[in-house]
């Protein structure tokens, strides 16, 4: 599998915001879940991102993660 090293062109932020309608809720998640991901030294095996902000939102936009914002 060929890691994704250019940066933040995937996954799509369009594909990104049909998963949480907010882009500030998805910063916000994606920060969430990067934070558990180097803190519990996890290691997520079919990541195509090398960095953990990267895999963070790959783990949203293959629904692994599930999010629930208060109103």
């Amino acid at each position: 599998m060929i890691k994704n090293k250019d940066g933040m062109r995937y996954p799509s932020i369009d594909k990104l915001l049909s998963k949480i309608d907010s882009k500030y809720k998805l910063v916000y998640a994606a920060s969430k879940i990067a934070e558990i991901l180097e803190s519990e030294k996890l290691k997520v095996e079919d990541a195509q991102c090398v960095k953990s902000i990267g895999i963070a939102l790959e783990e949203i936009i293959s629904g692994k993660v599930k999010i629930d914002f208060e109103s």
